[in-house]
């Protein structure tokens, strides 16, 4: 069915350093109705304050990418990859057999927002690896812009599933059109702005800042789906089989 994921029913966190949002079941959040959606397992929305930061931990078994929205982010892992990545810089991280890595705020003095996200990989294991790619306004701008994909199409990062993630920031008052496929499942994720969702079932969905939506493949029809911003919007739109 399609489903409505309301912000506000998030999980959320404030820990002082860091204020989290967790779209789906992740670390002490847990609700069984939400543990990810086809192969994308995490959407975390984080601030985290200046100079403040993950410590060094491990992962196995992940794609990872992280989306910043506001200020910027460093990164190290135990591949010898990272770096500093700020607004239209997309991170990509591959857990595969493990990885440690950090995250730390870059800035003394502003708070970064970013998007974290986890997608299962198609198969376990295979050695990790690291890759950023900068995304630039111009591409992102009233159009879908892939920023991932499992074939690396348009130049995006090249990740180990069957799926694509594409940004957008879409001007008030502008539409686009979000061609459906019937094997295809869609999750979108409004980032900032107000969003309507046209041509499901003749009925129309409203986003606001945070908010995601689910369309599995049985209710997606032939036409394409109108997305139309109400106000000037980010947003991120998962194309999983």
């Amino acid at each position: 069915m399609i489903f409505l994921r309301k912000s506000g029913e998030r999980g959320y966190f404030n820990h002082g350093w860091l204020e989290t949002w967790h779209s789906f079941s992740f670390g002490e959040y847990y609700d069984p109705r939400f543990m990810g959606y086809r192969s994308l397992r995490v959407i975390n929305e984080d601030r985290v304050q200046p100079a403040e930061g993950f410590p060094t931990h491990g992962h196995q078994n992940m794609e990872i990418l992280t989306y910043i929205l506001d200020g910027s982010l460093e990164h190290r892992d135990s591949t010898g990859g990272g770096g500093i990545i700020r607004p239209g810089d997309v991170q990509y991280m591959s857990a595969g057999s493990g990885v440690r890595h950090s995250e730390f705020n870059a800035s003394e003095t502003e708070v970064v927002h970013l998007l974290q996200i986890w997608i299962l990989p198609e198969q376990s294991g295979g050695a990790p690896g690291y890759a950023e790619r900068h995304f630039s306004k111009e591409k992102r701008q009233n159009r879908l812009c892939p920023i991932a994909s499992g074939e690396g199409r348009e130049d995006s990062l090249r990740i180990r599933q069957d799926a694509v993630v594409h940004a957008a920031l879409l001007d008030g008052g502008r539409e686009l059109e979000l061609p459906c496929h019937s094997e295809r499942h869609v999750w979108l994720q409004l980032a900032r702005g107000r969003l309507e969702v046209k041509g499901l079932a003749s009925t129309r969905v409203s986003l606001s800042s945070g908010d995601g939506l689910a369309i599995p493949a049985t209710k997606l029809q032939r036409d394409p789906l109108t997305i139309r911003a109400e106000e000037d919007s980010e947003f991120l739109v998962f194309d999983l089989s």
